[in-house]
């Protein structure tokens, strides 16, 4: 085969032929081009192509370890995911436009606007000769669909119920993607019946928690102005079964679920039921999280709010500490199993001299003799510290109702630490725990901006008629997941990164 790659370029048609002929998957030749740089001539270089498929592949010893999953959840196999395609056991892209019969309202009213090509896709792996190529999402490495409006969706309008649920704890944004799941819903596709779920999963399971309130644009028109949720965010109450019930009485065939892993996973399983009771509902997940630990996504809305908050306050430890002699600023920050706000909000405010967080263990005597290196050269000091770091220090062995681990207080445990290891030379520690004010502040200007952008497109992707998928930022493009991949676990700051 290396032997028809020498020299010379072809065009695409003509290379798609010879790649195909050569023994590759057709369905993954389209992928694989994406890949490739062409000429001003849309033509393929072939030596690049050779170098593409037999050298930057894995090397001969890492072969096991680069097998594909069999079991392993691809983000491009969309048609179990679609309410056209997802009992038939079939796999793949979804051929939108034999499927989507109506008419997107927004195609007569904006006729000079851009519509997707419903198969556009993103590539997951961007960067060729990656020196980080062994440790990139494989579930990713087919490209993901953007998740945006085509001219053609599934539902029609006037046949739609939607609701929105926020689970979980507080996080600057909810209000936000709130307001412009609503407003989307209404002014761009006609949707007026739309509703609010109180509680979390609870306003849907138990018929004693608080019941839905009704959403339109002027009932969410000020929500972004404020923190929090109008809808009383909360934890527990999921049962699969039982929501399933409520969907069906309430005739709710749209379900927008904003929340962390947790949510997600818990909105896989009510895919899973409603599909096995062939009952027509999109759910379409907008992840959640202010420590910015969802998987595969860019990043989390709120994160960005969160960080400028956590730096403001750690500039007060800063005021605290250089306004004392030998004088040690405390900072605890959110971020039980990730340190992206601790030390994203560190680069930001730079002024922080050491930052703790979960992935990396810590010695106490190697953090005093620093605190005493960095007084003895500057005179005070700051630290960041993330809520679970340190836990080798503090563990409680300890688990609460949901079978989480109940985490010690490294906030206070460092505070005395260095108070009983300073004060006998003269200094003395300032702790500052902000808690949940991080969280509970309104939304800043960009992530609302970013908020907006996850809302209209959740919107979109409910519309196109896919359920059990989540929406996020990959390379800054808004595409679509199966809510599964997102259920799998958390993304943790990686200590050989540049970034840490």
């Amino acid at each position: 085969i290396k032997g028809q790659f020498n020299e010379g370029r072809l065009e695409r048609p003509a290379l798609v032929k010879l790649l195909t002929r050569c023994g590759l998957d057709p369905k993954k030749v389209e992928v694989l081009l994406q890949r490739i740089p062409v000429d001003s001539h849309d033509r393929f270089e072939l030596k690049h192509v050779r170098d593409f498929i037999f050298e930057d592949g894995p090397k001969q010893g890492d072969a096991k370890e680069a097998e594909k999953d069999p079991d392993m959840v691809s983000s491009a196999n969309l048609q179990p995911h679609h309410l056209a395609t997802w009992r038939n056991n079939s796999s793949g892209l979804v051929r939108e436009e034999n499927f989507n019969k109506y008419q997107n309202p927004m195609v007569l009213r904006y006729p000079e606007m851009n519509f997707l090509n419903p198969q556009e896709v993103v590539l997951g792996h961007i960067i060729t000769n990656d020196s980080r190529r062994n440790s990139r999402y494989n579930e990713i490495s087919e490209g993901c669909v953007r998740a945006n409006a085509c001219k053609d969706i599934w539902w029609n309008p006037r046949e739609v119920k939607a609701a929105i649920v926020t689970c979980g704890g507080l996080c600057p944004g909810l209000n936000s993607v709130i307001r412009e799941v609503t407003n989307c819903l209404e002014h761009q596709y006609g949707i007026m019946d739309i509703v609010g779920i109180q509680a979390g999963y609870n306003g849907l399971s138990n018929p004693e928690a608080p019941g839905p309130v009704v959403l339109n644009s002027k009932a969410v028109r000020e929500i972004h102005m404020k923190g929090g949720s109008i809808l009383k965010a909360g934890r527990g109450g999921f049962d699969a079964a039982k929501i399933c019930d409520t969907l069906e009485k309430t005739g709710i065939n749209m379900l927008f679920t904003v929340g962390g892993d947790g949510t997600q996973s818990a909105a896989n399983e009510l895919f899973l039921e409603v599909k096995r009771r062939s009952l027509p509902v999109s759910i379409v997940g907008v992840p959640k999280s202010i420590d910015n630990d969802v998987l595969y996504f860019d990043k989390t809305f709120g994160f960005d709010t969160a960080v400028a908050a956590a730096a403001d306050v750690i500039r007060s430890g800063w005021v605290e500490a250089t306004s004392c002699e030998k004088g040690v600023g405390i900072v605890k920050l959110m971020g039980r199993d990730a340190g992206f706000v601790a030390m994203t909000a560190a680069q930001a405010s730079t002024i922080v001299d050491l930052v703790m967080i979960p992935e990396v263990p810590v010695n106490m005597e190697d953090i005093l003799e620093y605190v005493d290196a960095v007084i003895a050269r500057k005179g005070f000091m700051v630290i960041v510290v993330a809520e679970g770091a340190g836990q080798e220090l503090v563990a409680t062995g300890k688990k609460d109702a949901t079978g989480h681990t109940i985490y010690g207080d490294i906030g206070t445990y460092l505070r005395d630490a260095v108070n009983k290891h300073l004060k006998p030379k003269g200094g003395r520690s300032f702790y500052i725990d902000p808690s949940y004010i991080i969280r509970s502040v309104p939304i800043g200007p960009n992530d609302h901006i970013y908020c907006s952008r996850l809302a209209r497109d959740a919107v979109h992707t409910a519309m196109r008629g896919y359920s059990g998928v989540c929406v996020g930022a990959l390379h800054n493009i808004i595409v679509m997941l199966p809510s599964s991949l997102i259920a799998k676990g958390k993304r943790t700051v990686k200590p050989k990164s540049s970034t840490w």
